[in-house]
């Protein structure tokens, strides 16, 4: 399943959400593609989007989680990947 949080974190001028699938990475790159997300927006077990595409995300399926419940759905999914792992 495709999980998007609100877009609250600011960053370059604007707010950003997360885009996470607690199924594979091979589903989140399918809905980032169909979003029309550059890969480069993945870091590590998600994608950062702008809040331009929110509506879009929730459009095509993703669901909305608040930011804390959307996290802890990756790690018990197994496909969390912490910065300190460099993976």
């Amino acid at each position: 399943m495709i999980l998007v949080d609100e877009p609250l974190w600011p960053a370059r001028g604007r707010l950003w959400s997360h885009l996470v699938s607690d199924v594979s990475y091979d589903e989140l790159h399918v809905f980032a593609e169909m979003l029309g997300v550059p890969r480069r927006a993945f870091d590590r077990d998600h994608y950062d989007i702008p809040d331009l595409r929110f509506r879009s995300a929730l459009w095509l399926g993703a669901t909305l989680l608040p930011s804390r419940d959307l996290a802890a759905r990756l790690r018990s999914s197994g496909l969390r990947r912490p910065k300190h792992l460099n993976r």
